[in-house]
């Protein structure tokens, strides 16, 4: 039977497909409820529940997101700090089977890919992997940042990053109980999930044993999410902004004031708004208004530096992203002006020289459905300055200070009709369909129909790769008969990728072929490379 006795408490899970099937358990308790006093602190251990069997058969509450964010299928609440688990129903202490711990996106304001089952991920590794996923706090619960949230020890900074180390340890220390290997775990994500997954390379200092190893052996990043990560000093204007709408203004003791309000009030203010200095509605409002900070403990520098640096975790790594990653997001620019205000809008430090320089960078573009002509020059802009370029540095960076071969890139370029009727060509995230099977999100939205048709082709190749590297540490080990090796990154001249895409309907194996980073992208992330001090991506 799904049963696990995990000390302060043993849960009830569920089988799927008998006892040679998967073990499910859901809603399972890594953290007590951050709730109370323990508001905008680090996580600490479950309190202990000896009342017996604990059914594990519903996910828990998703964490509670800013009321702009996207539908993530479920139910919110503070008390959301949970995980999930997909084992093998056979498995036993002894089975030390890798494991595939994903971290969700949601721009930092939501858990966007909550409740997504893993039953399948482990149903396509002949059930030689167990799969994790969980909740994390976002948005002004998971973010919120002034000198004065932590000062004398009134709370913590990036609660939402300490959430995900939290279920690290977590993993290391119950996961032999699922029949998982503690010391062989893979992290992967997804946008901003993919993001945290970039920052935990980063940190070590905080997410590692007590021998120094880290608590992951190898990292996949999907559509890396690469916002503006600001110092503490550069958000106390925030933190005053909340303050005021809470009613918290001119209290000495700002943090128990915020505290004592009730979860409802609080959510009601937890909205975007601009960034200083920004034009107020009707004019857009900024994408994502909460991030990490770069508070000098836990993250001691802007991303784009600590890896230009090389100071990051030595493991095996994935990352890539979609063609098109910036047209879900860009504005829908009619002009020259407004692409350029969109831009300042989401990195409001750009001057009005640096904003034109952006548009002489990215000029008129061909026209794409339903949308203005300077759209695609938006998206295409916004695209590789959050996600594409970032994802070029990080591979880059391991490449020139590991001279490792043990990375690898990819581009994702599978094509579905309605995204392009819509004018999106191959969106940010798309790649997750298949990634993690098309039925994972049965329920809560469900994949587009062309992953049952003219793209399925795709789905199992590339579940197949990403499958082999939590396994081996390499995609290529147990990839699907007929698809081609993955080259390294480093691979001859260096900026190798895989060119994921669908191939002709029904063929099983895809198309997939070896691409190098064109030399006209490699310019332009270098161009945001000169004005990552400014998109505060990096600084000098």
């Amino acid at each position: 039977t799904a049963r696990v006795n995990l000390g302060y408490a043993q849960y009830q899970g569920s089988l799927i497909g008998g006892n040679n099937g998967v073990a499910q358990y859901l809603g399972i308790r890594y953290a007590a409820p951050p709730t109370g006093d323990r508001r905008w602190r680090a996580p600490v251990e479950p309190e202990t529940d000896n009342s017996g069997d604990q059914a594990a058969d519903t996910f828990g509450p998703i964490c509670l997101g800013t009321s702009r964010a996207y539908p993530n299928g479920g139910t919110e609440d503070e008390d959301c700090l949970y995980v999930n688990v997909w084992a093998p129903a056979n498995a036993t202490l002894d089975s030390k089977l890798p494991v595939w711990l994903f971290i969700q996106g949601g721009g930092y304001v939501t858990n966007s890919n909550a409740n997504w089952n893993g039953t399948f991920v482990v149903e396509r590794s002949n059930r030689n992997i167990i799969f994790v996923n969980f909740n994390y706090r976002v948005g002004l619960w998971g973010f919120l940042a002034s000198e004065r949230v932590r000062a004398n020890g009134a709370g913590d900074l990036n609660v939402g990053l300490l959430d995900q180390i939290a279920v690290m340890r977590w993993v290391k220390r119950y996961i032999p109980q699922f029949g998982g290997d503690p010391d062989h775990v893979v992290i992967t994500g997804t946008s901003a999930g993919a993001g945290s997954v970039a920052l935990h390379l980063l940190i070590s200092h905080a997410n590692k044993e007590a021998d120094g190893k880290p608590l992951f052996v190898g990292g996949v990043g999907e559509s890396v999410f690469f916002p503006a990560q600001p110092p503490v000093a550069d958000l106390e204007w925030q933190f005053d902004r909340l303050l005021s709408q809470s009613g918290c203004d001119g209290e000495s003791d700002p943090m128990s004031c915020l505290r004592g309000i009730d979860t409802t009030t609080l959510q009601s203010v937890n909205l975007p708004s601009p960034f200083p200095g920004r034009p107020n509605p009707p004019a857009p409002l900024p994408l994502f208004y909460w991030t990490p900070c770069i508070d000098g403990a836990l993250l001691r520098d802007i991303p784009y530096v600590l890896f230009s640096r090389g100071e990051y975790v030595n493991v095996p790594l994935i990352m890539g992203t979609t063609t098109d990653e910036g047209t879900v997001f860009a504005f829908n620019a009619s002009t020259k002006e407004e692409m350029a205000t969109f831009m300042q809008d989401n990195y409001p430090n750009l001057t009005t020289a640096q904003a034109s320089s952006i548009t002489d960078q990215y000029p008129l573009m061909p026209a794409l459905p339903e949308h203005g002509p300077w759209f695609p020059s938006a998206a295409a802009a916004y695209g590789e300055a959050t996600f594409i370029c970032p994802a070029t540095h990080i591979l880059s960076s391991y490449a020139q200070h590991l001279n490792s071969s043990r990375i690898w890139g990819y581009r994702y370029n599978v094509y579905d009709a309605i995204n392009v009727e819509q004018g999106l060509g191959v969106p940010h995230v798309f790649e997750t369909w298949a990634v993690y099977g098309p039925n994972s999100q049965k329920g809560i939205g469900g994949a587009p129909k062309s992953y049952y048709s003219y793209a399925s082709g795709v789905v199992h190749p590339l579940m197949d790769y990403w499958i082999s590297f939590v396994r081996t540490l390499n995609p290529n080990t147990l990839r699907t008969t007929g698809t081609p090796a993955w080259e390294s990154w480093v691979t001859g001249e260096g900026g190798r990728r895989l060119l994921m895409e669908a191939g002709n309907s029904g063929v099983e194996t895809g198309n997939f072929t070896m691409e190098t980073v064109p030399a006209e992208q490699r310019s332009r992330c270098e161009f945001w490379k000169t004005l990552a001090p400014t998109t505060q991506q990096k600084k000098v």
